[in-house]
């Protein structure tokens, strides 16, 4: 039995940006946080956050997956990288520190964030859901920004291995080239 092929959609270019250490954040030198807008198609889905959860999941990023909003205070990861998507609401986080960028996020739009991206909820709706994941490489650790968790960060921020697939796309996803394959 033959399939007729199907059209692959071109992956959605992500905006890419590196963030300075400020002091309390380290942020990561040289991986680029990613947000992807409007990536994840929720139309006519009962629950939205189970399309997001099956996307990360297909796609290898399916360590410790989470629902919930975003801290409301400045954190970072500095031992595993985190995805995370919008199912429901919309939120303005402060990716990057003190010195970072306000982003907003709305139903659809996935942030990549490499380990030692500071993130903070700034405003959000009250209906916000958010899906958060993991790969499988890496450690789970949650940073606020002391000086002990910044000079251990900086050391441990190198180290941790890069993902195998883009959590959206896939092994051929921009992740991989935006970050060195």
């Amino acid at each position: 039995m033959t399939h007729p092929m199907r059209a692959k959609a071109k992956p959605i270019e992500p905006l890419a940006l590196i963030f300075e250490d400020d002091g309390a954040i380290p942020n990561n030198p040289h991986l680029p946080l990613l947000v992807y807008p409007k990536v994840i198609d929720l139309s006519g889905r009962i629950d939205p956050a189970d399309a997001i959860e099956e996307k990360f999941r297909a796609n290898g990023w399916d360590d410790n997956v989470w629902r919930n909003g975003v801290y409301p205070f400045p954190h970072y990861h500095s031992m595993i990288h985190e995805v995370m998507g919008v199912a429901k609401g919309r939120a303005r986080v402060r990716f990057g520190g003190k010195s970072g960028d306000e982003i907003d996020l709305q139903p659809g739009d996935v942030a990549v964030l490499p380990a030692g991206t500071g993130h903070q909820r700034i405003s959000a709706t009250p209906d916000l859901v958010v899906v958060g994941a993991y790969p499988p490489s890496g450690h789970y650790n949650l940073c606020r920004g002391s000086r002990a968790e910044h000079a251990r960060a900086l050391k441990s921020i190198p180290l941790v291995p890069k993902p195998e697939a883009d959590p959206v796309y896939g092994p051929h996803g921009p992740l991989l080239d935006l970050w060195g394959r």
